[in-house]
């Protein structure tokens, strides 16, 4: 096999070697040479969690094989366990099917748990609409903890949306050691029934590719040195980095494709691969007044300062800035130390709690031009021993040079709490991931599609194979090749085709591995956007499994795609944006359901839906039209010889008075008043405006293309829009029609 790089794993294979069980690893010593020599398979790998500022080298280690490895057989292999690789394995666990969820640190939950960033990036109907509902509970599941905390003020404990930590970037913080328990929480029904295996601490270094599929992941467990050799039917890569796609050979583009590639307005005129976005180690201090905590000033420290990298920008510790911008609008700049507050003491006046608890992942400690991916380990260690170095020289700097609101300089109150982020210096278990290998997916989602200033309308560009959704500016940490990428954005959809690649077929990605530009990935890398993408991959796994297909397939068969979303919307997955249409609505899966097939079509000039609003005559008259594929006649309706039509008969064959060839609707409501399903009213109108009666409603129910009754309380009961439309899924999921829309 030939010899490939990854972001953490080097393989070296020599001839004549069985795979096997392994020795733990380590630093190549004389024994390991002499074993790679005479015809030992190795693996040098990057322990990241292992990586320490002061002593990079010891993170790489090299694994010896020998003898054979345990094989793990399953349905499911989810590779990575942040965000998405556990949204996915909530969704794919499922009876008949085993499911195995690996990840190569400690803790589970990526982003909002070992990458330390546990003040969510999220978006203004996060609470609502605006994300799985999963993602939703797992947030309530968070705040119940901390109403339960002792001494909390009556004030937060009756909030409905409670932030631990009143922070300024996000609607929820807290401690990451609190969603960690939460999402085992989430987990535990499946791993005790048998559904769910979790293996900790196990990293993928091979991975065998027979015609087109994935045969078997080869694993190491980075503390051991065991072995395990996993042969799933379907695998998910939820690595950080996409570290599956070239040990299985799918291709991905890296860093900034060019203007000629993806004809993007901030795309370069040439590639630059290197141009990966920054990635950032968070640590928690505590401002405790009267003391200090000053560490010692770590490596590089003076470099880092020269360069201009430590820096407030504008903000103060504690105070409000406010300032007037050139055109005269006042701008505020909020404290930078509520910026990422995790705990806030006042909020737990009569608790233990007696100092505020701050995450620091800011822009002085992201490190730049400083790449990972397909790097030689050696420089993969390097590289994060520098991004350490970074944030512990922003804390010294801190400590001893920021300029304080009250005068003076430095903050030697600031103590890092080494304690909070499970680790022995303080730092994230895992470096704060924002760009990914990227698959080159059968569609890949650009800048016009989603961007505020090339799109028109409430959303973002529509995708009928939607499986989620999300929104979140185009936010790019580091070097813009061409000023002005980061921008705004729409409420968008992640496409089906972005998750779909043809090389290899039961391969499908599940982080910010999907097809999206250097670009567009600012947008969908955020925490509600990736938990979406896991929860769609994990559906998407499971039923390419019992329906023995791939994802490919899925794409190209209408009734299969309807499926999947039919299975997302129903466990509370939203497809398509409303601000008005909660995961919990009672007919939301039904709202969902009609929007995307467009039988009931959205406003394209706002986010509501209107669900308790009436249903008019002519939005009836269309959804019929649509689902039912319905066709005005050339002529008027024929009858066989001697039959003699009836008065309603007739009246199908009268245009409507008050309904003009050029109306939006005119077709649908012909074909209504032709094939039966609604009549005219008084005075030869159809009253297109008009609220759809609970009665007509009723009758309309009898007839022969829909038979779905309705039963009707009163004549004057008019019908919501979304009554309608719970009534209408029902139709449009019938076998008749599931998959013609």
């Amino acid at each position: 096999m030939k010899s490939r790089y990854i972001f953490s794993c080097r393989r070296r294979k020599a001839k004549g070697i069985v795979l096997g069980t392994g020795t733990a690893g380590t630093t190549p010593d004389k024994d390991k040479l002499a074993e790679m020599r005479s015809g030992a398979s190795c693996f040098e790998a990057v322990d990241v969690q292992a990586a320490m500022a002061d002593k990079p080298q010891e993170a790489v280690r090299v694994f010896v094989l020998s003898g054979k490895p345990e094989v793990v057989e399953c349905d499911i292999l989810i590779v990575g366990g942040g965000m998405g690789g556990v949204a996915a394995a909530l969704s794919a666990a499922r009876p008949g099917l085993t499911v195995c969820l690996t990840e190569e640190t400690d803790w589970l939950g990526g982003q909002m748990t070992s990458q330390g960033v546990s003040a969510l990036d999220e978006n203004y109907l996060v609470e609502t609409s605006g994300a799985c509902r999963s993602y939703q509970q797992l947030r309530g599941a968070i705040r119940r903890h901390y109403r339960a905390c002792p001494g909390i003020s009556p004030q937060c404990s009756a909030s409905e949306y409670l932030n631990p930590g009143n922070c300024w970037v996000s609607r929820l913080s807290f401690e990451p050691a609190v969603a960690l328990a939460k999402l085992d929480e989430l987990l535990r029904p499946a791993l005790a029934d048998g559904l769910l295996r979790i293996f900790l601490r196990w990293k993928p270094v091979s991975v065998k590719v027979i015609r087109g599929r994935v045969k078997s992941v080869l694993m190491v467990h980075l503390e051991s040195g065991a072995f395990k050799e996993f042969r799933p039917r379907i695998c998910l890569d939820a690595t950080e980095l996409g570290e599956l796609l070239p040990l299985a050979g799918v291709p991905f583009s890296c860093g900034a494709e060019s203007k000629d590639e993806t004809h993007e307005l901030h795309a370069p005129e040439a590639a630059n691969p290197e141009n990966v976005q920054d990635f950032v180690f968070p640590f928690v201090v505590e401002f405790r007044p009267g003391e200090s905590h000053i560490i010692s000033k770590p490596p590089h420290y003076e470099d880092f300062r020269a360069a201009g990298k430590f820096s407030f920008f504008g903000y103060k510790m504690f105070a409000e800035v406010r300032s007037l911008t050139e055109a005269g609008k006042e701008v505020c700049y909020l404290p930078f130390w509520e910026y990422r507050r995790l705990v806030a003491r006042d909020n737990f006046p009569q608790s233990d709690c007696r100092f505020d608890l701050s995450m620091i992942n800011w822009e002085s400690n992201d490190l730049r031009g400083e790449n990972i991916i397909d790097k030689p380990a050696k420089m993969v260690a390097y590289r994060l021993a520098l991004a350490k170095d970074l944030s512990l020289g922003f804390l010294f700097w801190l400590q001893t040079e920021a300029r304080r609101d009250d005068g003076g300089v430095g903050y030697p109150e600031l103590l890092l709490r080494r304690d909070v982020l499970g680790t022995r210096d303080g730092l994230s278990m895992y470096p704060y991931i924002r760009e990914s290998r990227r698959i080159k997916a059968r569609r890949i989602v650009k800048e016009v599609d989603i961007a505020f200033a090339t799109t028109s309308g409430a959303r973002a560009r529509l995708f009928p194979d939607a499986v989620g959704i999300g929104f979140y500016p185009i936010d790019i940490h580091g070097h813009q090749d061409v000023p002005g990428a980061g921008q705004s954005s729409r409420p968008f959809q992640i496409p089906l085709g972005a998750l779909v690649q043809d090389k290899v077929r039961n391969l499908i990605p599940a982080c910010k591995n999907i097809g999206t530009t250097h670009v567009t990935n600012g947008a969908y890398r955020l925490h509600p956007v990736e938990w979406a993408l896991g929860e769609s991959a994990g559906i998407i796994a499971a039923f390419c499994r019992q329906a023995n297909t791939h994802a490919g397939k899925i794409l190209n068969n209408k009734r299969r795609l309807r499926e999947v979303q039919r299975q997302l919307i129903e466990q509370g997955s939203p497809v398509f944006w409303f601000d008005d249409v909660a995961t919990d609505h009672p007919f939301f899966a039904a709202i969902q359901f009609l929007s995307i097939t467009a039988i009931m079509k959205a406003s394209a000039e706002s986010l509501h839906f209107r669900p308790e609003e009436p249903v008019s005559r002519a939005e009836a008259a269309a959804a019929f039209s649509r689902l039912l594929k319905l066709k005005e006649p050339a002529s008027g309706m024929s009858f066989q010889s001697g039959e003699q039509p009836s008065a309603q008969e007739r009246c199908r064959h009268l245009k409507p008075a008050d309904v003009e060839d050029g109306d939006p609707e005119f077709e649908a409501i012909m074909s209504c008043l032709k094939s039966g399903l609604l009549t005219l009213r008084a005075s030869n109108c159809f009253c297109s405006d008009a609220p759809l009666s609970a009665s007509e409603l009723a009758s309309v129910s009898n007839h022969s293309l829909l038979q779905c009754r309705f039963t009707a309380k009163t004549d004057e009961v008019t019908i919501t829009r979304a009554q309608f439309a719970g009534w209408l899924y029902k139709i449009a999921t019938r076998k008749k029609y599931f998959g013609s829309v």
